[in-house]
């Protein structure tokens, strides 16, 4: 497929990344990426670079529960454990403007293990019938647009929640009581879809915990509903959990120079794309989302590039089950202060306040977002774009 060339960026959009570097380096691309002794991905040395867990923050129950202590087994006995009252009640974490310096090394070094003791099921009717009760908090990967450190402060962890028995028995209670989907929508056509990952990534947790082991073991026997999750870390662990269709992996993406720029410590997108078949075969339903879609000079070049990239390569087996969700890039201005501390070259382009407005969010939180005759414009571009490039791509939500 030829490429369109881009009539330039949107009203006051600013330039594109250009041949950048990021600040802080990328997680992969080494030449020992396998375990020395076949064993699981996540004892090998790419896994530890991800997660190089040193200071462990605790609340005594989440120490003393089957899924700490299994945690705690799996960490070196060298790491230091400070116990705290609360997972949100971390003063050295929490609101301390002196880890911005160190964004990347705490979320490295540092993890926090918690019990989630608020346990509630969320409409949400976009990307998912219902938002669960998520097994964790913050992520070991920091991507610059993440909204996660918004409410958290200045670092942001991944928090483990211990009591995954009740999360799960909460899902099932919860599962039961809906009874089978007698009505198709943009989520499922069958099936009501759960959100497992919302304030993390499923993928990477699976390095430290089998929190996301036992919801995808959960909803294999559950004949009305999905898990879902969105990722942009490969973790080949996953293929071994037998997911028997239940689960829908969405594998996020977004042209390889925005990534590089943004997308920290994740795979490569072209490792994501390549693992969509593994994953598959494996028994997963796998979605995509185009996610987020950042407005700059050559964006349009870029994403058709992708598209005809994710065309040339994918199996036939894989288009034919595949949708995706667009997203259009979401910001908040405490986040902007934050990289302009730790990574202030991701704010030349998610940072446009001529194009953009504040707007408030779903979730109650003060946003930043395109406004919304540029939001309307891009999108309908991407999805000429998709027509053009990836028209097997059914687009299943765009916002």
């Amino acid at each position: 497929m030829t490429n369109p060339g881009s009539p330039g960026p949107a009203p006051g959009v600013g330039p594109g990344p250009g041949p950048v570097k990021p600040e802080q380096q990328a997680l992969f691309g080494w030449s020992d990426t396998a375990p020395a002794d076949g064993g699981a991905f996540r004892d090998g040395p790419e896994a530890r670079r991800m997660l190089d867990v040193r200071e462990v923050y605790a609340e005594p129950a989440a120490l003393d529960s089957p899924r700490g202590q299994q945690i705690m087994a799996r960490l070196s006995p060298d790491v230091r454990v400070t116990e705290v009252e609360g997972h949100w009640l971390i003063p050295s974490l929490h609101g301390n403007d002196g880890n911005i310096g160190r964004w990347v090394r705490i979320k490295t070094e540092t993890l926090v293990l918690g019990v989630k003791h608020t346990l509630a099921t969320r409409p949400n009717g976009r990307s998912a019938d219902w938002i669960a009760p998520g097994p964790s908090n913050g992520c070991a990967m920091a991507c610059a647009y993440c909204y996660v450190p918004r409410r958290k402060g200045y670092a942001n962890p991944i928090t483990l929640f211990t009591n995954i028995e009740a999360i799960v028995a909460h899902v099932r209670r919860h599962v039961r009581a809906q009874g089978p989907k007698t009505e198709p929508n943009q989520c499922d056509p069958t099936a009501w879809v759960y959100d497992i990952g919302e304030n993390g990534d499923c993928s990477v947790d699976a390095l430290v915990c089998d929190n996301t082991a036992d919801l995808v073991a959960a909803f294999r026997d559950m004949p009305t509903a999905k898990a879902s999750f969105a990722t942009k870390f490969v973790n080949p662990d996953l293929l071994a959990l037998d997911p028997r269709g239940r689960t829908r992996v969405r594998f996020s993406l977004m042209p390889p120079a925005d990534a590089r720029l943004l997308d920290i410590r994740t795979s490569p997108v072209g490792e994501r794309i390549a693992a969509a078949a593994d994953f598959l075969d494996a028994g997963y339903e796998v979605h995509f989302n185009l996610s987020p879609v950042v407005l700059r000079q050559g964006w349009q070049r870029d994403w058709a590039e992708l598209l005809d990239h994710l065309d040339d390569v994918l199996p036939a087996r894989v288009k034919e089950q595949a949708a995706a969700e667009v997203i259009m890039l979401t910001h908040n201005q405490g986040l902007h202060e934050v990289n302009l501390g730790w990574h202030p070259r991701a704010e030349e382009v998610l940072w446009q306040p001529e194009a953009q407005e504040t707007k408030r969010s779903q979730n109650g939180a003060l946003n930043v977002r395109y406004a919304q005759e540029v939001k309307r414009q891009a999108l309908a571009r991407i999805q000429q774009l998709l027509a053009a490039h990836a028209p097997w791509l059914r687009i299943r939500y765009a916002f």
